[in-house]
């Protein structure tokens, strides 16, 4: 299936930036959502932001969507899945990674791309939860560094994974988090993307070690000027890695995708400006479960559609109706390479 990005919207910068900031995420009012604040296995505490919508029908499934870096509830991307689970009678949820809800943690730490140890336990309490108010299967969708620790969570569930969620899908995810960190590091992506990045991260590190005093080397992490160094400084050795190369190397999804044993849909467009092209993982590096999408447009968590400003509301609607498809079906094996559901493709109508 292809993805046609408006002709007014052309390259991978424009279709990331154009999406996130200007384009349409819903029709209608905004999602509502109810909070829900759950205690962590290791006594810190998590947000989970759902929708509030008319009661669902029994049996209703719940799509649960992790978000990227430093997103959120009120992410674009969250905001136009949302108003698709509702318009089609889903429920939807959004966990907050550690941090990400608008307070700070409590614990010596924060979240990271590999974190797949957090995602098992909020999917499994998701499943709980859902099933005994009577509702149906679960779905999973993770964005960005969301979707590679979605995938790195499949990977390491195997065969247990379908006790816990009916399918999976990634969209835009770092599966090489080397190759996405050295390239988003370099030229335009420096200046723009890595800058807005940090001047979050580093004040919510700051305040951290203003809880925790001696976590981390302070004048280190104020001269980091990319992800690497961060990275390096933070997210590595606070989450028990050795450095930079050994959180990068062992959190990567990609090198683990022919472990999965459960439906998954894995989208990447091949200009989006974080992932270098070369670096997505081909059909032989993927087991039958999965399912590959590459268009050769969309740019990074964008895919925007129609006349201006757009909608962003085209690629949600896709990767939701693969997941509903797959509903209940997570004894059956994806098709590797392909993405064979016929749907109608995505096109950016000018």
């Amino acid at each position: 299936m292809d993805y046609t990005a408006p002709r007014w919207l052309p390259g991978g910068n424009l279709q990331t930036i154009w999406a996130a900031l200007y384009a349409r995420r819903f029709d209608g009012p905004a999602p509502v959502y109810r909070r829900e604040r759950w205690a962590a296995p290791d006594g810190d505490f998590i947000d989970v932001d759902f929708v509030v919508a008319p009661t669902a029908s029994t049996g209703a499934p719940l799509l649960v969507l992790f978000h990227g870096l430093e997103g959120s509830s009120r992410s674009h991307y969250a905001e136009a899945f949302a108003t698709f689970a509702a318009a089609h009678g889903m429920a939807f949820a959004v966990p907050h990674f550690r941090g990400c809800s608008g307070e700070l943690n409590l614990a010596p730490r924060a979240y990271h791309s590999g974190d797949f140890e957090e995602i098992g336990w909020i999917l499994a309490r998701m499943r709980a939860q859902h099933v005994a108010k009577g509702g149906g299967p679960v779905l999973a969708a993770g964005v960005s560094l969301g979707g590679n620790a979605l995938m790195r969570w499949a990977s390491e569930a195997g065969e247990t994974a379908s006790g816990v969620v009916s399918a999976v899908a990634s969209v835009c995810a770092p599966l090489d988090l080397a190759a996405g960190g050295e390239a988003i590091g370099r030229g335009f992506n420096k200046l723009v993307y890595t800058r807005m990045f940090l001047n979050t991260m580093k004040p919510k590190a700051l305040a951290k070690l203003a809880q925790f005093p001696g976590l981390f080397d302070r004048e280190r992490l104020l001269q980091a000027r990319n992800l690497h160094d961060f990275d390096n400084v933070f997210t590595a050795p606070l989450h028990g890695f050795r450095d930079v190369a050994d959180y990068w190397s062992r959190g990567s999804a990609k090198p683990h995708l022919a472990s999965v044993r459960v439906p998954a849909l894995v989208v990447n467009a091949r200009n989006d400006p974080f992932i270098p092209a070369d670096s997505l993982p081909g059909p032989g590096e993927v087991g039958a479960h999965v399912t590959l999408w590459q268009p050769a447009q969309g740019g990074h968590v964008g895919f925007p559609m129609g006349p201006p400003p757009g909608h962003v509301r085209g690629m949600p609607e896709r990767v939701g109706n693969w997941l509903r498809l797959h509903a209940g079906t997570s004894s059956t094996s994806g098709t590797s390479g392909t993405l064979a559901d016929g749907a109608p493709p995505l096109a950016g109508r000018e």
